[in-house]
């Protein structure tokens, strides 16, 4: 017993020594050279998929995919790469045919619309000149409130209608410009939809006889008399020039062209060439698209609209973010970031609606940019889910490694790279504008692959080689076997007999010369 217990050891302290000195790194297949390594993970809830996704640190996202013959609403979270989503998407049309990008919560985003009306209910309505209206309209506000120009030409107009349903999206692609998440964006197309937002709720309240006829009368009597107020002449333009959004629904009631629902936290939306379960419209490319995608090189056309039409599909570099809070924010009572306003206890902790999906982040950030009594705080932060990138806006705090000192009027930012787990300095300076500092590590304790981690056990579901979505063998199997499973007493004394034979004959490799080896290799 003492020679098989010093064997025993001898074992435990090899593994010991295998476990911090491991061979090669897990294996992860490519799909080809060229591309990063592959992530397909499939999970039953949004949750765990969002989880894992932040955990990566490949760039991953979340998509919901619907199954055939599932109940009603069921959906099968996927993680993977844009690449490798497209690779396998148009291999298996049938199992991945609806499919739904996942817009996370605080993501910088694209201006998107959803457009739908029900045909049989507006026989008058033209649908593309609609649609061309409302591009003209947003166009213009666009204009008038950023300063971006835009045209038909930069809006990819997909369309999924049929002989019931009118229905369109569009995807706005501003040069060099985007929201700074989907909750932004609702607060915008709010604003510049305010008036016929107003005039549809007004008559709903009359429809349902919520205000006397007495109190009417007097509103038609206190209109009249302002309708020589230049506002009130503007407003009434407005309304008017924005009539044709509106649309009647299945139950004869007045509804808007734009779906207003779209613009809340971690968002599914159907994605180009993905049906809804049940239905066999996938949305194509619309007959009136102007927008012309531009293939990246080994891209096709095909591929480079499928990438376009990702409303989170968006690089940090040179991007403007867009943002919208304006006072009509709680009557359009659209969901908003939950935010940390600046106190009068703690001055300059924060301003405005900063606190991030990663609040450890954001307090190790403000660790960076408080020292040798400068107080600095966060104004900003933009969360880029492409490149899994946290840009933080600081104010009060500009030193800047580049010119080695604090700059005298712009402040810098700090960049926090999730994927790679490392923080950077760059700046709004016009003379460091391509300037980016050294790479520092983030804290383990902060790293988001330390906090978030999921068991193999979490993917409940598997797709096969033909491109069914099949439970996973870890989630049918009992949590553990029944010790026979593993063998009898016969086939120990085998193996042991064996080993006995193996060390008569051969000398022992000492566990130095294993690990010598495999730093020769790796070297």
């Amino acid at each position: 017993m003492s020679s098989w217990g010093d064997r025993l050891k001898k074992v435990e302290q090899l593994a010991q020594s295998f476990q911090q000195n491991p061979l090669t790194t897990p294996y992860k297949p490519r799909l080809w050279p060229c591309q990063p390594s592959s992530v397909w993970k499939l999970f039953p809830r949004q949750s765990l998929a969002i989880s894992f996704a932040q955990s990566c640190r490949e760039a991953v996202h979340v998509f919901a995919l619907e199954k055939e013959k599932a109940p009603l609403g069921q959906r099968i979270y996927l993680v993977t790469s844009y690449s490798e989503l497209w690779h396998y998407y148009r291999a298996y049309p049938q199992s991945l045919m609806h499919c739904y990008e996942l817009i996370p919560e605080g993501a910088v985003c694209k201006l998107y619309f959803d457009l739908e009306f029900h045909k049989p209910s507006n026989e008058g309505s033209d649908g593309k000149s609609m649609v061309s209206l409302l591009i003209q309209y947003v166009c213009a506000k666009l204009r008038e409130v950023y300063g971006i120009e835009c045209s038909v030409k930069n809006v990819l107009n997909l369309d999924s209608s049929t002989d019931e349903k009118f229905s369109r999206h569009l995807i706005f692609m501003l040069q060099n410009a985007a929201f700074k998440d989907n909750i932004h964006v609702g607060r915008f197309i709010h604003h510049i939809l305010q008036p016929i937002i107003t005039k549809l709720r007004s008559e709903s309240r009359l429809h349902k006889g919520d205000i006397p006829q007495a109190d009417s009368d007097r509103q038609v009597h206190v209109v009249s008399e302002a309708a020589q107020s230049p506002l009130t002449k503007r407003r009434k333009e407005e309304v008017s020039d924005l009539g044709f959004l509106l649309v009647t629904n299945k139950d004869g009631h007045n509804g808007l062209f734009v779906d207003l629902g779209v613009y809340t936290r971690n968002r599914n939306f159907r994605l180009y060439k993905s049906s809804k379960v049940g239905k066999n419209a996938a949305f194509t490319v619309a007959e009136d698209n102007q927008f012309a995608a531009k293939p990246a090189k080994g891209a096709s056309v095909e591929e480079s609209v499928f990438l376009a039409s990702l409303v989170c599909n968006i690089s940090f570099t040179g991007q403007r973010i867009l943002t919208w809070d304006g006072p009509e924010n709680k009557e359009a009572k659209t969901p908003t970031p939950q935010c940390q306003q600046e106190s009068d206890s703690n001055p300059g902790t924060f301003s405005g609606c900063l606190s991030s999906p990663y609040q450890e982040v954001d307090n190790f950030v403000l660790t960076l940019v408080r020292k040798d009594g400068v107080q600095g705080s966060i104004r900003r932060w933009s969360y880029f889910a492409a490149d899994q990138l946290l840009v933080y806006d600081i104010a009060n705090y500009r030193w800047c490694e580049n010119v080695g000192r604090f700059h005298k009027s712009n402040n810098v930012m700090i960049v926090v790279d999730l994927k790679v787990e490392v923080w950077y300095q760059k700046c709004h300076d016009p003379d460091c504008r391509n300037f980016r500092s050294s790479s520092f590590p983030l804290p383990q304790e902060i790293c988001v692959s330390y906090i978030l981690s999921l068991d193999e056990e979490d993917q409940a579901y598997l797709m096969d080689d033909t491109g069914n979505f099949e439970p996973s063998q870890a989630s049918s199997c009992p949590a553990e076997e029944a010790p026979e499973v593993w063998g009898d007493e016969q086939d120990e004394r085998e193996y042991l007999k064996s080993l006995d034979d193996f060390e008569e004959n051969n000398a022992e490799i000492s566990d130095q010369l294993l690990l010598t080896c495999v730093a020769d290799l790796d070297s």
